[in-house]
């Protein structure tokens, strides 16, 4: 090897300590890592009494450990863009990381307009049929809460949706007096 050769490959050997922006030849450039930001719905299952059938009062009503919700969004042109079922916990509470869910437009396929949570079933035999509270069989409508989850290289924004609520298939008639 001449020495004209020796003086380019120490150059571009010291080329990175001098400029470390600068990566020398067939160095791979190394990728700082990106921040994730991941959205997530949270909201809760409740099994309404008997005594508010028929009205949007979860007054006396009981969660529902392991029921079933759906988080659908669709894009500026009503179209499916995501859909996902999931469960909530021994509490009734749900968590929902929409994982894969992509805005093509920032304002029009945002979370609060394009997406909304609808029940889809109740494990609870005797309180499995789903009611309009929070427009619970439509698609209730997302809110935000200002909270967030923040980690290193890691943010969730949450939002909210319902509470729902499913009702009684039957409930006794109490007599008037």
């Amino acid at each position: 090897m001449g020495s004209s050769h020796l003086v380019v490959l120490f150059s571009l050997l010291l080329l990175p300590l001098a400029f470390p922006s600068i990566a020398a030849i067939g160095d791979v450039p190394t990728k700082t890592p990106e921040n994730k930001t991941e959205v997530v719905v949270e909201g809760i299952v409740y099994c309404q009494s008997c005594e508010h059938v028929g009205t949007w009062s979860l007054t006396g009503a009981k969660p529902i450990p392991s029921a079933k919700v759906g988080v659908v969004c669709k894009d500026h042109k009503k179209r499916v863009s995501f859909y996902e079922a999931f469960e909530a916990n021994e509490n009734g509470y749900f968590y929902a990381p929409l994982e894969g869910f992509k805005m093509s437009n920032s304002i029009l396929e945002h979370p609060l307009q394009a997406c909304k949570v609808k029940l889809l079933s109740s494990p609870v035999v005797n309180c499995s049929n789903p009611t309009n509270v929070n427009y619970g069989l439509y698609g209730s409508p997302l809110r935000y809460e200002e909270k967030k989850l923040i980690g290193k290289n890691y943010e969730a924004v949450i939002y909210a949706a319902g509470p729902l609520a499913f009702r009684p298939a039957y409930c006794p008639i109490k007599p008037h007096n």
